[in-house]
């Protein structure tokens, strides 16, 4: 849990049955474009977080912005999951995604103190030394954002649905952003 600004940050597993079409509302909005489920179904979206929530390297997450849903957020193993054979994984490494939902109301520094929240969690785990990011090149409004955080990109990869900018953000890194 993350106190910030603008309200409180939770997290909770996500429950495929039962959040599914909150999800499928995210994930198919325009502003999700990068997140690659434009044309998914209810079913599709259900289909998709049911093999997270039994993939032993994969883990979703519903982010809540003082109780309500607000974001998702995906930590995964980048030695076994999206950069499998794709970079030299290290030691403590974890893969992460995130996920703001749309709103018509946006509040300003919200998605920043969200990344931040994501972060702080991911930091929280002590075997954690550092975080992999793997955004689309064109997505240059999360580039900005993963920088923000301390994230430095490393080079592009070539993965089967995109050309991604790969990126690490150190604990260290991280620490040192959030207390500019």
């Amino acid at each position: 849990m993350s106190t910030v600004d603008i309200g409180t940050f939770t997290l909770r597993p996500v429950d495929p049955g039962r959040d599914a079409e909150l999800l499928h509302a995210w994930v198919t909005h325009p502003k999700a474009a990068f997140w690659m489920m434009q044309d998914a179904t209810v079913g599709d979206v259900e289909r998709a977080y049911r093999e997270i929530a039994a993939d032993e390297h994969h883990h979703a997450l519903l982010g809540l912005h003082d109780g309500e849903p607000a974001f998702l957020m995906e930590r995964y193993d980048p030695a076994h999951r999206e950069l499998a054979g794709l970079y030299e994984p290290e030691p403590g490494d974890v893969g992460m995604h995130f996920l703001v939902a749309p709103t018509d109301t946006p509040l300003h520094g919200f998605t920043r103190a969200v990344i931040t929240a994501v972060m702080r969690h991911l930091f929280e785990d002590p075997a954690t030394r550092r975080v992999v990011v793997e955004p689309d090149v064109r997505n240059t409004a999360v580039h900005a954002l993963n920088e923000a955080v301390g994230f430095v990109p490393e080079r592009e990869i070539e993965k089967p649905e995109k050309k991604a900018l790969l990126s690490f953000c150190t604990r260290e890194r991280f620490e040192k952003a959030v207390a500019a």
